[in-house]
């Protein structure tokens, strides 16, 4: 399992509830948790395997920006 971290702009609880579906629905998350405390509003997400692009693309489909840290 591998734990990569990603700056977002996924701010609040509506947001969390927004992108929920698209992060869900990936087979390769195991865990995943945003801190809309962090001014840098931090995703993290523990993965199955390597691939961190799913994760950037399904936040992008849900209307949110996402970089890697």
């Amino acid at each position: 399992m591998k734990t990569v971290k990603f700056k977002t702009n996924i701010n609040c609880g509506g947001c969390i509830k927004s992108v929920t579906p698209f992060l869900n629905n990936l087979d390769n998350i195991d865990l995943w948790k945003v801190d809309t405390d962090n001014p840098d509003k931090i995703l993290e997400v523990t993965l199955d395997d390597t691939n961190e692009q799913s994760v950037i693309e399904a936040v992008k489909k849900a209307g949110f920006t996402i970089e890697k840290i």
